[in-house]
């Protein structure tokens, strides 16, 4: 590592009613990766909006290369040298990749634009990172996995890079793309480029960061070195306490335990026969990897996507889900990977939010029972513990875990029996996935039946009591908790059949 490139000192904040940033610190040094990390809430993405110009900052300083600066737009943050790689895409998809990656600073030649110098450019780009992909492919036919790594290229297109903050950016990566992304990394440290990685991900710091920070409500708790200090010591340091969740070594579910759902022979374009059955009390786990299938097949158990063939049974009766809402009826509720777009009305309210599925138990006399809804709506703020400063504050300016509490608030509220839960610790901080799990317990030993897919395979053998693994599309495989490891997962989830 080598000097301080970059160092935010006492930096304040406020919006209305809340002090969101108090007196945070940041240091940033030439060749190193710095892990910024907290809780939803903590303050690390306001942070990065003041180093980006996005926010002024309402106090303290900002020191570049010894020299304190005011940062005036996001303009003049890359003018700068300052990048940052988004954890929500930003891409334009009816745009090529190569058009994302320059827009704003198209080649040109004379008035005209030199598609083929800024095609070339993008695929050199690209290959630097192991990415094959055409420049000129239009951004919407790309997996989110290779939409997340053309941010990444992006970002790294400006060619004065000297600060790149890379938010949450293995979330959509394979393992493989993540090894890919590492590489690189170590790469561009190698160059003397200070990076700020943000992530959840505990067991990412140990492999790629040199220091960390940690931060807590707004402020700066330490930075540590990573090689000195234990995962245990930072999640303490983040939440406030400690958190251990035991793994779990046998089935919670009696063995008479009814069949709540079944699936028979499902079939669709990316699933292809799949059949399981799901018990009172369970929280079954669906592993595999990217493409698997997994959240193809949870899309047509709730009627998001049509199914070619197969049934699907409810407490022992053929129930016909032609659409979500037939789901609803049903008692299925389903929470999907991407809760800001599919989960939840971001301009709509907290109460709002929580009320959707659910406006037919909430009207009285054909009018919506506004004071009814607050008062649902403040019963769930307290039991799951949403952290919101009224229940008509609006959905998106919540943290990532509470908004997905008000998700799961809206299901609980409705009453399912069956809740399929889809990476829902997915962008969620540790003190965060702490209660998601407690809560998902507690459910289960209520009689709710719980279908989680998760990428993350701890998650998984912590969670379930089995394990249901898939391959392009089939079922590949079934676990009993009590034998279930990483290797025996990994090894269904690879395990593909010729037709």
């Amino acid at each position: 590592m080598g000097d301080i490139i970059l160092k935010m000192s006492g930096i304040q904040k406020y919006f209305p009613g809340v002090h969101a940033l108090d007196n945070a610190h940041l240091e940033v040094r030439s060749g190193e990766v710095l892990a910024l990390v907290g809780e939803n809430g903590a303050g690390k993405s306001t942070l990065m909006k003041i180093l980006t110009g996005i926010y002024p900052k309402d106090g303290g300083t900002i020191e570049y290369f010894g020299e304190e600066i005011e940062i005036h737009g996001p303009k003049d943050a890359q003018e700068r040298g300052i990048c940052i790689v988004h954890q929500e895409l930003n891409l334009m998809q009816d745009l090529t990749v190569a058009e994302n990656i320059f827009i704003g600073r198209e080649n040109t030649k004379g008035i005209f634009l030199d598609q083929a110098a800024q095609n070339k450019k993008t695929e050199e780009l690209l290959a630097s990172l192991n990415l094959h992909i055409p420049a000129r492919t239009q951004v919407k036919r790309l997996t989110v996995a290779k939409q997340q790594m053309v941010e990444i290229a992006k970002a790294l297109s400006h060619q004065n890079t000297k600060v790149l903050i890379m938010d949450e950016p293995s979330t959509a990566l394979t393992n493989s793309e993540i090894e890919d992304l590492f590489k690189f990394i170590r790469r561009l440290k190698a160059t003397g480029v200070g990076i700020i990685y943000i992530s959840h991900r505990m067991d990412e710091l140990k492999q790629i960061t040199d220091r960390i920070t940690v931060m807590r409500d707004g402020q700066y708790v330490d930075t540590v070195n990573t090689a000195e200090t234990t995962i245990d010591q930072v999640v303490q340091m983040m939440v406030g306490r400690v958190i251990y969740e035991e793994p779990k070594s046998r089935s919670n579910v009696p063995a008479d335990a009814p069949v709540i759902l079944e699936a028979e022979h499902l079939v669709s374009n990316d699933v292809k026969d799949v059949s399981f059955q799901l018990r009172k009390g369970e929280i079954l786990g669906f592993a595999g990897l990217m493409g698997a299938g997994r959240t193809e097949t949870m899309r047509l158990l709730c009627g998001a996507d049509e199914k070619d063939g197969g049934t699907i049974k409810v407490k022992g009766r053929e129930t016909r889900i032609n659409n979500p809402r037939d789901a609803v009826n049903a008692g299925i509720g389903y929470l999907s990977e991407d809760r800001k777009l599919f989960g939840l009305c971001l301009g709509l309210s907290v109460a709002d939010n929580t009320a959707l599925p659910s406006l037919d138990m909430l009207t009285k006399g054909g009018l919506v029972d506004d004071n009814k809804i607050h008062a649902v709506t403040s019963e769930y703020v307290d039991k799951i513990r949403i952290k919101t400063p009224a229940t008509k504050t609006l959905i998106r300016s919540l943290s990532g875990g509470n908004q997905q509490k008000v998700v799961i608030a809206k299901w609980l509220y409705r009453n399912c029996d069956v809740l399929i839960f889809d990476e829902p610790t997915k962008g969620i901080d540790v003190g965060a996935k702490s209660e998601i799990y407690k809560l998902m317990n507690q459910l289960a030993s209520e009689g709710k039946s719980i279908i989680m897919i998760s990428s993350e395979l701890p998650e998984l053998l912590r969670m379930s009591d089995r394990v249901v693994v898939m391959c392009e599309g089939r079922v590949t495989g079934e676990l009993d908790i009590a034998e279930a490891t990483q290797e025996k997962i990994m090894t269904y989830a690879t395990r593909r059949e010729v037709d």
